[in-house]
């Protein structure tokens, strides 16, 4: 996902990170014609500003933010140079209604490049990644508007300011220092050139990584390599073949429903190893997409930058402005969970061994056997098999479910908008009221997976909601289901369907938001808060009261089996060692690669270090991480550096919330609205702990994530 903490929604820019290239944008359209022609320029006459894809082409992308730029930074030079003393509303308001065109033209062409990509797409991110970097350096280095900044922080108990207001206040003052605002000029200016580095480094990682991931398929030929595989996944695999150019045979390509099919189905285990290793070796081909390099550069690149900030590492910077506070109750946490964990996967992979024996076949467990040996455990110890479950999770039944578990703690409603233009056919748009019947805002939903689009599963936004600016929230939710073949309904796995209700947890977030300034709206909290809501939600999938409205029969409409689910939740603890471990191995080496100091060398070769960094922890051989270095993007072009952690202490935070609907009533309305309004309106404007603790009444407890989890409880410390 990528809903972005404060940090990382600074002013107008949305994905940079880093920047370089002219700090004067160069114009050369004249701007009232550019208007007529260019969408972006100007905001939308659509329902909410909804962006016009049916004007917009993608020559429209780089002359609007270079003319967003230019925008921006005359705004900004009229804030730091007028002559009047600082005040919260010609200084921050003013700063807060800046650099319009700019946002808009970002939220738009960032969702489009990552979930649309093309050639002259992913030319324009080329370009425009280290140009937008340096613009956002210009703004957040500029002296005079840090002299403005910091003068309102120093007097700032005596200018009786709103909360929300102390809080932009405070949010401002740190991004300027963070960003380096107060160093000498020449520690400004290298904090400028690393900016444009590792905005460079980011957007070629996260090329190579789509890239090599798409140019790969396995074909094959041979029918008795395919058995086991189930149909659709067949017909989709014989699809793709004919596409690749096969006259027959079956091509298999690394799209997650792809891979996760194969291993956990396919009886021929050299399919499931080719499969396997071409998945996790993802920019680790030492060929021209290669990452290994990339990896340790922007590593090496972050940890000077916080040097220069005065943190000891950029994991020291990173959770200085979280909740976590401080490298040291992050590793407190992970380890911890790791130990408990780690036996769990120790156990199963011993249980899975017997079932490799017991079928006769004579070889040692591998990462690659992990999901077809649970499977085969689950059938023979539960009486379940995951494929059951498929044909109950249709795509829009799952979506509607959302939409009903929203409705009863919410009272809001959805209705599809077919008249607001998609950037993709595949693309829905749904319109959210409220118990009212006031409109509120957009959700844009883009389920289907193909080559286009990058990996994973996201939330962004076309439009913020702020009552300053007067404008309405335009999310999106992005993920890879299906498609499935020859027009066929797509069926999810119970996972997929679980992500579902993950990423519409981050769009409720953006949807419920309601404050006045756009940079502390919805998402743009601190980045080990922000998932709470998103893995909230998950945790009603399961539940039979919700599960039985939404999950029936894409055939006969039938409800799930009972029996089915409480065998779902039976084997649900079986792979649960497996599904800690793997998620806690790349928070350590999320957490390794970014506690170094700036005088460790560059790492060259990133999957050797993470290999050492996991023989340290007595990782198990039979598991890898779950996103090797080379194509973890969340950490290297995405915003989760030093944070993946994040989704683990979210969920310490999401299983103690859970329990106190457990506690009052799934649907209770009361307790959702609490939630509501202490949690998902307020957005930033808030501290993330205060918010909480509004909302549960005590503080969060460990306890229900380890028994969810099946670990050991520690007795003496919740």
């Amino acid at each position: 996902m990528k809903a972005k903490a404060f940090s990382m929604v600074l002013s107008t820019a949305l994905i940079a990170s880093a920047c370089s290239g002219p700090t004067e944008p160069q114009v050369t359209e004249d701007p009232a014609s550019a208007s007529a022609t260019n969408p972006l320029l100007d905001a939308s006459t659509l329902p909410y500003g909804a962006p016009d894809f049916t004007r917009l082409r993608d020559e429209h992308f780089e002359p609007a933010m270079e003319q967003g730029m230019a925008a921006a930074l005359t705004e900004i030079r009229r804030i730091a140079d007028n002559p009047e003393p600082a005040t919260f509303d010609n200084t921050l308001t003013a700063w807060e209604r800046s650099g319009e065109v700019l946002e808009r033209a970002q939220r738009v062409f960032f969702q489009l490049n990552s979930a649309d990509g093309n050639d002259a797409r992913q030319a324009v991110a080329r370009e425009m990644a280290p140009r937008l970097a340096a613009h956002e350096d210009a703004i957040l280095l500029d002296p005079a508007l840090f002299a403005r900044v910091q003068s309102l922080y120093q007097q700032r108990d005596r200018l009786e300011l709103t909360s929300e207001q102390a809080r932009l206040l405070e949010r401002r003052y740190s991004a300027m220092l963070r960003a380096g605002a107060a160093l000498p000029e020449d520690g400004r200016a290298r904090m400028r050139e690393i900016n444009q580095d590792l905005a460079r480094l980011g957007n070629q990682y996260q090329d190579n990584f789509r890239d090599d991931g798409a140019a790969f398929h396995h074909h094959v030929s041979d029918p008795a390599h395919v058995a086991g595989l189930p149909d659709d996944l067949l017909e989709r695999a014989a699809t793709e073949a004919q596409s690749r150019g096969h006259e027959s045979g079956w091509a298999f390509t690394l799209a997650e429903p792809v891979v996760f099919g194969v291993l956990e189905s396919a009886d021929h285990r050299p399919l499931r190893e080719a499969i396997y290793r071409a998945y996790k070796n993802r920019g680790n081909n030492r060929n021209e997409f290669d990452n290994s390099r990339i990896a340790g550069e922007m590593a090496a690149l972050r940890a000077e930058r916080a040097e220069l900030l005065g943190f000891g590492s950029h994991a020291h910077f990173v959770a200085d402005d979280n909740m976590a506070g401080h490298p040291d109750t992050i590793m407190e946490m992970l380890e911890r969970l790791w130990a408990p964990g780690l036996a769990n996967a120790r156990a199963e992979a011993e249980r899975l061994q017997q079932q490799v024996d017991a079928a006769g076949d004579d070889f040692k467990l591998a990462p690659w056997d992990w999901w077809y040996y649970a499977e085969a455990v689950r059938s023979d110890a539960y009486d379940f098999d995951s494929e059951a479950l498929r044909p109950y999770f249709e795509l829009n039944r799952v979506r509607d479910g959302a939409f009903l578990l929203a409705e009863r703690l919410w009272g809001v409603s959805f209705q599809a908008r077919d008249d607001i233009p998609v950037y993709h056919p595949d693309v829905q748009v749904f319109e959210m009221f409220d118990t009212d019947g006031r409109g509120m805002g957009l959700v844009y939903f883009d389920f289907l997976a193909r080559p286009s689009k990058r990996f994973g599963a996201w939330m962004s936004s076309f439009q913020l909601q702020s009552r300053l600016r007067g404008t309405a929230p335009i999310v999106t939710n992005t993920s890879n289901f299906g498609p499935a073949s020859n027009d066929d309904p797509v069926l999810l796995s119970y996972e997929q369907a679980r992500t579902l209700f993950h990423e519409f947890g981050h769009a409720v977030h953006g949807l419920f938001s309601d404050v006045n300034f756009p940079s502390l709206s919805g998402t743009a909290v601190a980045r080990d808060f922000v998932e709470l809501p998103a893995q909230l939600l998950e945790n009603w999938v399961p539940e039979p009261a919700l599960l039985s409205e939404f999950a029936r029969h894409y055939e006969t409409g039938e409800p799930i089996p009972t029996e089915l689910v409480e065998a779902m939740l039976a084997a649900q603890r079986f792979n649960e060692g497996f599904a800690v471990t793997e998620y806690l191995a790349s928070s350590l080496v999320d957490m390794a690669w970014h506690t170094r100091d700036a005088s460790a060398p560059i790492i060259e070769d990133a999957i050797a270090f993470e290999d050492r960094v996991m023989a340290g922890h007595g990782l198990i051989p039979q598991i890898l991480p779950r996103h090797r270095s080379t194509h973890f993007s969340h950490i290297f072009p995405g915003g989760y550096s030093a944070g993946y952690y994040s989704y683990i202490w979210a969920q310490v935070l999401d299983a103690d919330a859970f329990e106190a609907f457990r506690e009052q009533g799934l649907f209770d309305r009361q307790l959702g609205q609490r939630l509501r309004e202490s949690v998902l309106a307020v957005g930033g404007s808030r501290d993330p702990m205060e918010a909480y603790l509004e909302f549960r009444g005590a503080t969060p407890s460990i306890r229900p994530l380890l028994e969810r989890r099946g670990l050991v409880v520690d007795d003496d410390n919740d």
